[in-house]
């Protein structure tokens, strides 16, 4: 496993990266509502990022068609752009990643539509806080698995089912680089964190079980029981004190 330690030149570059990925979310933060379809958010996610002169990270990765995984409701994590529109009690998680200057951000957000069941709601708020519980132990000297293990125990004080068959990763020049950053504790300590680390933490937790399946179109993860699922990401830096968030924006809430 060959993990890269970014120089402060590369991590600069990864925050303006980070910055236009910031960006994106907003507007899209701005723009789902009931009635708009996945593939109007897509469209508008790959306008706005390349107006930036900068590329959307996932459009035609391993093939992938569309600039945004939106998934929906029991839907994980790849779901495809369409012409469905987001109705009343939907929830979505909205994934995308940005290259710019030869460096990749990558962030994930689940937005409520409109009147949501009260245990989704506590699903994404939980999934969201359980990134905070993981990241209070991404410090140089540490070890991944900590975090694993911190982000699988909040969620299932919960009961709720954390995915196994995908994971979060390291990234930089690109999209996906070690180590892999799974959200449930595996034997072992896991790497040790050193400063200059550059990191993708993206718990996935599903309402019922922890099992998922890919549907026909070969991309998009749904839960086996048909259960929601609530996704949230961001892209981090290992320093010699608290890790720097370089996706998160500083209006947004950052803790629960």
């Amino acid at each position: 496993m060959a993990i890269s330690i970014k120089s402060p030149r590369e991590i600069n570059l990864m925050k303006e990266s980070a910055d236009i990925l910031i960006a994106a979310h907003k507007l899209i933060a701005q723009n789902v509502r009931v009635g708009v379809t996945t593939k109007e958010l897509d469209s508008l996610a790959d306008k706005f990022i390349r107006s930036k002169n900068a590329i959307p990270s996932f459009k035609g990765l391993y093939g992938y068609p569309a600039s945004a995984c939106i998934s929906i409701n029991e839907e994980v994590v790849h779901g495809i752009p369409s012409n469905r529109k987001l109705k009343s009690g939907d929830i979505v998680s909205i994934d995308m990643g940005v290259l710019y200057k030869g460096y990749h951000s990558d962030a994930a957000r689940t937005y409520p539509i409109g009147e949501v069941a009260p245990e989704v709601l506590q699903l994404v708020k939980v999934t969201k806080e359980s990134f905070f519980e993981g990241l209070k132990f991404a410090k140089a000297g540490n070890h991944l698995g900590q975090i694993s293990l911190a982000i699988q125990t909040h969620c299932e004080n919960y009961g709720y089912g954390v995915v196994r068959d995908l994971v979060g990763h390291g990234i930089g020049k690109s999209l996906h680089e070690d180590p892999q950053v799974p959200n449930y504790k595996q034997p072992g300590r896991g790497v040790k964190l050193k400063e200059g680390m550059t990191l993708a933490i993206e718990p996935m937790i599903n309402l019922g079980t922890w099992q998922v399946q890919t549907l026909s179109d070969g991309w998009t993860v749904v839960s086996r029981d048909g259960l929601p699922s609530a996704h949230y990401e961001n892209t981090i830096v290992i320093t010699d004190g608290e890790p720097l968030i370089l996706t998160l924006d500083a209006s947004e809430e950052d803790g629960v």
